[in-house]
């Protein structure tokens, strides 16, 4: 038996203040976002904002619904929606931002594994990285450069040959 380690690297900053200024902005964008959320049940809120190769940003927000399965995620939403109004766009990044009506979310929030995967697509697809950004309503900003650093080992098209 041989083990394996897979590790990576990210960036954190101590404020949205401390990102460059696109990052800021596109953060503002997922900030944004969030406050539109439509979280009755849970009570959490989550914005994304996709940048694009042509510099627009599309965003998303969580959309839940009283059959929980048949919610969505804002990064889902995000990335769907930039899919759809811009097929042939590269993605450069998206950015994430969660809060909760009932505590401060003071940590970053990750994708779930659904979204990482959804995310993952589009990067394999396009052959380039997709920078993360994320953040809680305060505290500290987490910046991957690659979705593929937070979900090693990923399932990708070359198993449906």
């Amino acid at each position: 038996m041989k083990k394996t380690k897979i590790s990576f690297q990210l960036s954190t900053f101590e404020t949205i203040e401390a990102l460059s200024v696109p990052d800021i902005n596109l953060m503002k964008s997922a900030v944004a976002a969030r406050q539109k959320a439509y979280a009755p049940y849970s009570n959490f809120q989550v914005g994304a904002a996709v940048l694009l190769g042509n510099g627009k940003i599309v965003i998303g927000n969580n959309q839940e619904n009283a059959c929980y399965p048949s919610g969505l995620c804002a990064e889902r939403v995000a990335i769907f929606q930039a899919g759809a109004l811009y097929p042939d766009e590269t993605i450069k990044a998206i950015a994430i931002s969660a809060t909760s009506r009932k505590y401060t979310v003071d940590s970053p929030a990750a994708p779930c594994g659904n979204c990482r995967q959804s995310i993952s697509e589009y990067e394999v697809r396009q052959k380039t990285p997709i920078a993360i950004l994320m953040m809680g309503e305060t505290g500290p900003v987490f910046k991957c450069d690659a979705i593929a650093d937070l979900l090693p080992l990923t399932f990708t098209n070359s198993f449906l040959k």
